[in-house]
């Protein structure tokens, strides 16, 4: 297939700068794969579309603030630093801005010493690797030097940290955040709870590729970005056994079908195998869904792998009608926009 078939134009302004308030506010369209019909709703109303039996699947992932600046040793340049992916206890893969002015061997200084970081190698692909050096815990000294890494569509600044995690973080490893289950409050899980669905998670820690745009013009060609993920053996025994009932797997999110797609091709009979690992799973149109029969996400980047994946689940003329009443409706798009549940 070809990348300009996932392209479309979306009015600026309909880029969300801002999370809404409440969190579950959020307005929800609700796209019915089998009668090809579109509902607008609201996501405190979700559970009016769930039924007793059902499965929902959250990404307890939680965010790092992994975007630090600080200065470089001796001249004081000033040197930003986005935290990638963690390669063992103080040594990580890093993009550094500007990336002409820190050499190998060189240092950056983060709030005046409490954090020191030495630039160890370049990659090919461009970016670097740093040790760390430091008093504490890591994530301690993380969490009074660092900024969440926004999106670079977004560029209001974000008052409060907390509206850039889940209600539900927990596993610290992301670089940016599983943004469907943004619109969840702990009000809402508890009613879903009580109205009779099974709420488990798992676990994938979104990495910056997923910001990346496609370049290939065939999208086959296309190299998926590697992502962590874990499924630990009671929710995959509980998913298996709902799927053998008949009862509906709800993903929350794209990172969550990567997971449970990933997990599942690793076995003959269509189950979930408890794991953990590395996915660069690229779900496009044409992909045989193994394990999910519905799923709740946002309204994606065009010619991105995240609108691939949910035509690839939807159909691609189904999601693209969808996108066009979107627009037409004011729909907020993006990271901190409305929501889509597909069924």
């Amino acid at each position: 297939m070809k990348l300009e078939d996932f392209d479309y134009d979306l009015p600026k302004e309909l880029i969300a700068q801002n999370p809404v308030e409440p969190r579950d506010s959020s307005r929800l369209m609700v796209v019915n794969r089998s009668k090809k019909t579109v509902v607008h709703s609201r996501f405190n109303q979700l559970i009016e579309f769930l039924k007793p039996g059902d499965v929902l699947v959250l990404n307890k992932t939680k965010v790092l603030p992994a975007r630090i600046i600080g200065q470089k040793e001796q001249t004081n340049a000033r040197i930003e630093i986005l935290l990638l992916r963690r390669i063992s206890q103080d040594v990580w893969e890093i993009l550094v801005k500007p990336a002409r002015r820190l050499k190998i061997g060189q240092k950056v200084i983060f709030g005046e010493g409490l954090l020191v970081g030495e630039l160890v190698s370049a990659l090919e692909n461009g970016n670097r690797i740093m040790q760390f050096y430091y008093e504490g815990l890591f994530e301690q000294v993380l969490d009074r030097l660092g900024e969440m890494p926004l999106p670079p569509y977004i560029t209001s600044e974000l008052k409060d940290k907390d509206r850039y995690q889940t209600v539900y973080a927990q596993e610290i490893g992301s670089a940016a955040a599983p943004t469907a289950g943004l619109h969840f409050t702990e009000e809402l899980l508890d009613k879903i709870n009580k109205h009779g669905v099974d709420v488990l998670s798992v676990v994938l820690h979104v990495g910056l590729g997923t910001f990346r745009p496609v370049k290939t013009e065939n999208i086959e060609n296309h190299q998926m970005h590697s992502e962590y993920f874990f499924i630990d053996q009671e929710t995959a025994d509980k998913i298996n056994r709902a799927k053998k009932e008949g009862r509906r797997i709800i993903a929350v999110g794209t990172t969550v079908v990567r997971t449970l797609e990933s997990a599942a091709n690793l076995s003959s009979e269509n189950e979930i195998t408890p794991m953990g690992g590395w996915t660069d799973i690229f779900i496009y149109p044409g992909y045989k869904f193994k394990i999910i029969d519905a799923l709740i996400t946002n309204f994606h980047f065009p010619r991105s792998t995240l609108i691939m994946l949910v035509s690839a689940f939807a159909g691609r003329e189904l999601i693209f009608k969808a996108y066009d009443i979107a627009i037409k409706e004011g729909y907020r798009f993006f990271s901190f926009g409305d929501a889509m549940l597909i069924k």
